[in-house]
């Protein structure tokens, strides 16, 4: 509902580029007045003190958050940063989260590569330290419990195990969850009993970035072929890289050889060996990420 778009930089103050002028702000002759109509006592145009106190409800929020939660909290703000062009802004921003946590800033001025740590803004309100860590702020820390909702893609070729394919299928979907088919050619794959099954996604049109957890379900030759396709590494090789659960059938290996993962295989890769392993894979689905894997794969 802006009137005019400020040409400027920046349209609040008080910031580094208004010089000595300052930035826009109220005119004390012609701007808003509160008029002090007697009620029950004066009607004033006031704030209360604690509107002033900027940052404690940040550092509870903070503490409140599971170590894995800490470090996105850090990469986040380093990404946001590493976009701002003058390096004294970002360091300003580092003084400010030094009242917030000490460890978050110092994560922070590290992945900006700051020359040495600023000091800390002045307060205009002293910081309170006593709130507690609230375990309800925390959405790692409580996890939903179930994969409902949920989408999981399933990586297949021609020659796909007919039986254990429809085991996955159902398990998710009785699950609550949605279920995509992602294969070489949108037209789909003959399955090994000698069925056709339509596809939803092309396989470089279905990344697994959009899936919440994805399983990989080939054949000999159909491992040998995505093997050599990018697209296809590239959909097991992020999946792991975003800590994602990650299913697949023997015949699957070459694929996960090629991209790089077999090697580094943990709890969160499951191998298919029969139908009835698809409720463990719902089962181990339910935590949504495997986030013991992320200390191996990614750094602030």
């Amino acid at each position: 509902m802006a009137f005019v778009n400020p040409k400027g930089r920046v349209n609040y103050e008080p910031n580094s580029w208004g010089g000595s002028a300052g930035g826009p702000r109220e005119a004390p002759e012609t701007g808003f007045t509160s008029y002090p109509a007697e009620e029950q006592g004066q009607k004033q145009r006031v704030r209360s003190e604690t509107f002033a106190d900027h940052y404690s409800q940040a550092r509870q929020f903070y503490l409140s958050q599971t170590p894995i939660e800490q470090t996105h909290i850090a990469a986040a703000f380093t990404f946001e940063l590493s976009k701002v062009e003058t390096p004294p802004i970002r360091a300003r921003m580092v003084s400010h989260l030094l009242n917030v946590d000490e460890g978050l800033a110092k994560k922070v001025a590290d992945g900006l590569r700051l020359d040495e740590l600023p000091k800390a803004a002045e307060p205009a309100r002293p910081v309170v330290t006593t709130l507690q860590p609230s375990p309800a702020l925390s959405i790692v820390g409580n996890p939903p419990g179930t994969f409902k909702g949920r989408k999981l893609g399933i990586l297949v070729s021609d020659g796909v195990d007919a039986g254990l394919l429809s085991a996955v299928q159902a398990a998710f979907r009785q699950e609550g969850a949605m279920v995509k088919l992602v294969a070489p050619m949108v037209g789909g794959v003959k399955a090994s009993d000698g069925t056709w099954i339509a596809a939803d996604e092309k396989i470089d049109g279905g990344p697994s970035v959009v899936f919440d957890a994805v399983a990989v379900l080939l054949s000999d030759a159909g491992a040998q072929l995505l093997k050599d396709e990018a697209t296809a590494r590239d959909f097991v090789a992020a999946a792991f890289a975003h800590c994602k659960f990650i299913a697949h059938n023997a015949a699957a290996l070459p694929l996960l050889e090629k991209a790089g993962i077999a090697a580094a295989r943990d709890g969160g890769i499951v191998e298919l060996k029969k139908p009835a392993d698809a409720t463990s894979f719902v089962e181990a689905c339910r935590k949504l990420r495997f986030w013991e894997r992320e200390a191996k794969v990614k750094r602030v």
